[in-house]
């Protein structure tokens, strides 16, 4: 998938590793990674660093990548999470993943090899109840205690696993365990499980299997099978490590290299997919796709573009030590992306009616409107110009305040590719709040500039009332009011730093007529607010946008301070 080739010259660490292979002529020169997600959950932005870093990896170096499903726990996953992530990754890649995968299509060479394990005196089968392991695992300063039932013998155990398999159990009356070490260092080696009990259909191979491999016993399995060159993983399996090698090194089959980068963390974001699933059953949220969540689909429906989340994950990099990166560092990426590809447009979210008294009733012009000053060949639309217009009621101020500029008594302003227009009085309604302004237009000003030079200090925008499209508009915050979400008091939860004001919605906002045929998820810049999208609730006779981002670029400016 070329669109996540990385032209830049210096290589993070998990790429020198991988030129260093390829240059030695390990792995016959190939490259194979994969991208393993459990089909669980949605992805959110936090996949996307990985899906970047595998698919890239493997189109720089001239290798595959594998969409591998981990779909070993069953009671946890469902056909819509494994579709929401094959089109999840199609969108972020620019096409559709050629080499999709699933764990379950290994369940049996997986119980082969565990089989193998038992006969080499390996694995045992283990009576003891998951609260009893974890209290005899030990500690980091304590060895564990060894399971009464890990000196059982091979033929036992083997009777024992295949009746496991066989369904003649109950969930968690037994499990089968790696032989290794309740002594080792490393908790993870203290007799591992493997295989445990679970009467549950999968959604693949329905009720074939009683038993269900972990984590720890199917990674490095699957990565065998597939001949994976690289399996890159975040920073948390790195104390897994020895376990993966010892599984395949005692199997005696094709060993993978496991590489560990620091997975990404946000500002005003969770993203363990337990919280995210929790947002979702407890209608905080209005689905995985909620515009306010970090999913990739969230973010799609909110207007983001795939191409500004591979340039994000191109500029924060990959690291071996956590951190957590500022939102916004996403938004400047997602801005510099929709700057030079958002038709630009005029729409008004606050309405406050203007009407020229000078100008005449039935007349209507038709003004040159840039598309995007951007890119010169998105070239010019016309926009209609009339008697009576829209613009925002913050515009204008009766009695304006020090360092405002725009429309107020005795102001002259711009309207944006059209005329001079100077206040002349104000219509208010019974409770005194103003309802309509009415102004005079300079015909001499045509365009937006005055021919005897006059200059004036603000610019509005504005529509046309008689040729406007009323639309929704639903305005979007950050989902939480602090950096870290997490962060709460004792016997308090993340939920508590929720914003309130995180989805405030317009429903009589007015747009350019040249909106009349947008399509869902089609993107603009709606001059002087910000950058919108149409969402996909949008009807024919009722278009509604999302606003995906502002103008104001909080993590530019920080760091032109930075270098000032």
């Amino acid at each position: 998938m070329t669109e996540f080739i990385d032209e830049s010259p210096k290589l993070d660490f998990v790429r020198q590793i991988v030129a260093e292979d390829c240059k030695s002529g390990k792995w016959g020169g190939r490259v194979a990674t994969r991208f393993p997600p459990e089909p669980n959950g949605y992805l959110h932005i936090g996949h996307a660093k990985s899906i970047c870093l595998n698919y890239g990896i493997a189109a720089e170096f001239g290798g595959v990548c594998n969409l591998r499903f981990d779909d070993t726990n069953p009671e946890k996953e469902e056909q819509e999470y494994v579709d929401s992530i094959i089109a999840d990754v199609a969108w972020l890649a620019g096409q559709q993943p050629d080499r999709i995968f699933f764990s379950s299509d290994y369940f049996q060479q997986m119980y082969d090899w565990a089989i193998a394990l038992i006969k080499k005196g390996r694995a045992y089968v283990c009576d003891l109840s998951a609260d009893e392991v974890r209290q005899t695992r030990g500690t980091l300063t304590q060895p564990g205690t060894p399971s009464p039932y890990r000196n059982r013998s091979i033929e036992e155990n083997l009777d024992l696993f295949t009746r496991m398999k066989n369904g003649e159990f109950p969930d968690g009356l037994r499990t089968l365990r790696a032989k290794i070490d309740m002594a080792h260092p490393n908790l993870n080696m203290r007799d591992p499980i493997m295989y445990r009990i679970l009467h549950a259909a999968h959604h693949r191979s329905g009720n074939k299997w009683c038993v269900y491999p972990m984590y720890d016993w199917a990674h490095g399995l699957e990565d065998s099978i597939e001949k994976i060159t690289h399996s890159i993983c975040t920073l948390e399996f790195e104390n897994h490590r020895p376990l993966y090698d010892w599984f395949l090194d005692e199997l005696e089959i094709y060993h993978p290299r496991q590489i560990e980068f620091a997975r990404l963390n946000l500002t005003y974001t969770v993203m363990s997919k337990r919280k995210l699933l929790r947002l979702v059953q407890e209608k905080i949220v209005n689905g995985w796709d909620d515009p306010r969540m970090p999913t990739l689909c969230g973010l799609r429906r909110r207007g983001y573009c795939p191409q500004a989340i591979r340039n994000f994950c191109k500029v924060i990099g990959v690291n071996k030590f956590n951190s957590t990166v500022d939102l916004a560092l996403l938004e400047h990426c997602l801005r510099d992306e929709l700057n030079k590809t958002s038709p630009r447009v005029m729409a008004v979210l606050n309405p406050l009616k203007v009407v020229i008294t000078n100008y005449p009733a039935d007349k209507v012009e038709y003004m040159d409107a840039v598309n995007n000053p951007e890119d010169a060949s998105a070239g010019v639309r016309k926009t209609p110009f009339s008697r009576e217009l829209y613009i925002e009621q913050e515009d204008f101020m009766e009695e304006p305040v020090k360092n405002f500029f725009r429309l107020a008594p005795g102001r002259e302003v711009r309207l944006r590719y059209a005329y001079f227009i100077k206040y002349e009085n104000v219509v208010k309604d019974a409770a005194g709040k103003v309802v309509e302004l009415h102004c005079t237009y300079d015909p001499a000003t045509r365009g937006g500039d005055s021919p005897d030079g006059r200059k004036v200090k603000a610019t509005l925008h504005w529509v046309s009332a008689k040729h406007a499209i009323k639309s929704e508009v639903r305005l979007y915050d950050n989902l939480f009011t602090k950096e870290n979400p997490e962060d709460v008091p004792e016997g308090q939860d993340f939920t508590i730093n929720l914003n309130p004001d995180s989805l405030k919605i317009l429903e009589n906002c007015f747009m350019e007529p040249c909106l009349a045929n947008a399509g869902h998820l089609d993107r603009f810049q709606f001059e002087r607010l910000g950058y919108f999208c149409v969402d996909p609730d949008s009807k024919k006779d009722r278009l509604v946008f999302n606003k995906t981002v502002g103008l104001k670029d909080t993590w530019a400016k920080q760091q032109q301070k930075q270098q000032g």
